[in-house]
């Protein structure tokens, strides 16, 4: 997995799928991680035109396939399972080589889908939080494996 995880934080942008407005929620945390980083991240949301963290307004796209470079995207996300499903034929369609799936977000049929479709896929048990590999726990370690210098930035 370790990987996959320094495959996933070698692109050039990211995007977040289920990215939220609500503050208490996991799509607004794991957006406001990449901000936080300073990596260029895309919300994705269906529903919303524009996601506001407490310091940045992001411009919302639908779906991966309405991002500018999918191709050179990594994707988390953080959708329910059969959401994920879709969301991830929808990123295989447009090249998007890695995906992150964030605890909560996957059943066996997406990790499956997953796992054959993308270059890289992080997912599952492991890593060092107890529910599986996610970005708020693992996500910096995976940086340095990149070796992607960042500076933080306040919400």
């Amino acid at each position: 997995m370790a990987d996959a995880v320094k495959r996933f934080f070698s692109s050039p942008r990211f995007a977040v799928a289920g990215a939220s407005n609500d503050p208490r929620k996991f799509g607004y945390k794991i957006l406001a991680w990449y901000h936080q980083h300073s990596l260029p991240v895309t919300p994705i949301n269906p529903r919303a035109d524009k996601i506001n963290l407490s310091s940045t307004e992001y411009q919302a796209v639908a779906s991966p396939s309405a991002l500018q470079e999918p191709e050179n995207t990594s994707l988390s996300l953080v959708t329910p399972p059969p959401v994920s499903l879709e969301v991830l034929k929808d990123a295989h369609s447009v090249g998007i080589r890695a995906v992150w799936l964030q605890p909560g977000t996957y059943d066996n049929a997406v990790l499956d889908y997953a796992r054959k479709n993308f270059e890289a896929a992080i997912g599952g048990e492991g890593g060092a939080g107890s529910e599986g590999w996610c970005v708020l726990v693992d996500g910096e370690r995976g940086l340095e494996s990149a070796g992607r210098a960042w500076t933080a930035q306040k919400l």
